[in-house]
């Protein structure tokens, strides 16, 4: 295990219930009772469950469930907004993957596991977004 707080982007935990086995695995390797989740990425997980996936409402919900039940979950307040709007300015960040980052330098986390963030970015010299998959 890591001994830094990891926040994880919601593109890693989908893969949980997706049917590549490697990255399934792999993200369940990565799951720890002190890493980090929003409420942000509960609900695209149960969106992608719904939409992408085609899962029934009931797979989907018992995903959020499980990954509520693996990560600790903190909530999106109006100061994680706010911060959430300069870092989108500053670094050219989607809207959604600025909230993600918001809320994980909110909560002292020191790594940021995505997908589609860039690799090895730093973000006001406290996060690194770290592609858990690519192969080093």
């Amino acid at each position: 295990m890591n001994d830094k707080l990891v926040f994880f982007d919601s593109n890693i935990l989908v893969y949980l219930i997706d049917d590549d086995e490697v990255k399934k695995e792999k993200a369940n390797m990565l799951l720890h009772p002190d890493y980090l989740i929003s409420s942000q990425v509960v609900g695209e997980n149960v969106n992608a469950c719904l939409k992408s996936l085609k899962l029934s409402k009931e797979v989907a919900f018992d995903h959020g469930d499980f990954i509520m039940s693996k990560l600790k979950l903190v909530p999106i307040l109006p100061p994680t907004l706010k911060l959430a709007f300069l870092i989108s300015n500053k670094y050219q960040l989607s809207w959604w993957d600025s909230l993600i980052v918001a809320s994980a330098l909110e909560n002292n986390c020191e790594i940021l596991y995505s997908e589609d963030m860039q690799d090895g970015m730093v973000i006001e010299s406290k996060l690194t977004i770290i592609n858990p998959f690519k192969i080093k």
